[in-house]
Order: structure tokens, then sequence, then C-alpha cells
């Protein structure tokens, strides 16, 4: 009986191909839906011609960028608030197409305008890519920010990042000692994150 009870609570896990550390995960940052940070982490990378033997040279830098400066705890509070508003404004700048006369559903709302697929809503930035880093972001229906910087050769970071949300459903919601908009420190929830984000 115990065994059937488990089967059916367990949460299914998205296979993910194993990561190689010449394509990282550099930070994973959580932006609550007020705009403050709840969570931030780096994850030490590896520098590129520093292999001694069998050891390899770990840094931490700026958001786990090799080579960069650490950044303080004010400079992620500051980070976090500032993506929250630039995040808030590029939801506005989502084209809007003028309505026609075979238009009925946005007319009847009252408006003149539509969106290009009305069936979707507009999200903001979901992904921005430079030569050092991508940054993929993914918001809940409760306007919670997962924000996820990665190498930009990186496959599948959706897939990272649906992994991520599993586990932020399993180790922080159903957490009993957490509540929303609360800096998240569960050591089950580290435990869990560090090990889908650093596995090789």
């Amino acid at each position: 009986m115990a065994n059937t009870t488990e089967r059916i609570c367990a949460t299914p896990r998205v296979p993910v191909t194993s990561l190689s550390p010449k394509m990282p995960v550099f930070a994973l940052l959580i932006i609550s839906k007020a705009g403050s940070l709840v969570y931030h982490r780096t994850f030490p990378t590896s520098t590129p011609g520093t292999a001694t033997g069998t050891q390899i040279q770990q840094t931490t830098g700026t958001l786990g960028l090799p080579g960069t400066s650490t950044l303080t705890t004010n400079d992620y509070l500051v980070l976090a608030g500032t993506f929250h508003g630039v995040h808030a404004i590029t939801r506005s700048l989502t084209p809007k197409v003028a309505v026609t006369s075979s238009s009925t559903q946005a007319g009847s709302a009252g408006r003149s305008w539509t969106y290009p697929d009305p069936s979707v809503s507009p999200s903001g930035i979901e992904s921005l890519e430079s030569s050092f880093f991508r940054l993929t972001v993914f918001q809940t229906l409760s306007g919670t920010k997962f924000l996820l910087f990665t190498d930009p050769s990186m496959p599948n970071t959706d897939v990272l990042m649906k992994g991520v949300y599993e586990r932020y459903a399993d180790y922080v919601c159903k957490n009993p000692f957490w509540q929303m908009e609360m800096p998240i420190r569960i050591e089950s929830w580290e435990r869990s994150i560090g090990q889908w984000l650093t596995r090789r």
C-alpha cells in the first residue's frame, strides 16, 4: 500500500541531457510578484585553460561568469528590482493590431485593437542573449519570475527551467514553514536545485 501511495504522489521528472563543462549554468534568481529578490544562487564555473592535472580551477564572478567581479547582496536586490520594472515595460511593448469588422471579440470589449494572437497574453521578456550568457525568464501565473543565466550555446534551457519550477513547487511551495514573498532558505531545495543544475 505504501508503494502505491508513493507512486501516486511522486512528481514526474523531465529527463535532461548531461550538461557539459563548456556549457554551464551561471546563476539562478527568483523574483517575487512585488519585485523583491527572494532567492539567488551562483554556480562555480570552470575557467578555460586552468586545468592542472586532474583539478580544474573553479571561479565565481558576477552571476557566476568567470573573470568578473562578484556582486554584493545589495547589487542583487537592485538587479531584481530593475529587471522587474523592465519586464513590466516589455509587456506593454507587445504589438497591437487594429480591429477589423470581422473581429467581434475585441470589438465587444470596447477596444479598437487586439494582439496578433489573442489566445496568448503578453508575457514580456522571455529570453535575452549576449555573447557571454543567455537569460531565460519564466513567469508563473502568480507573478513569480525565474531568471536562469546559462552559457549561450546551452540547448534545452526551457527543459532546465521546467525542472527548476517543478522543484520549486515540491520543495518550496509545499513547505509549511515558508510563505509567499519570504526569502527561500530551505536546505532540501538547495540540495535538489544544486543537483539539477550542476549535474554532468
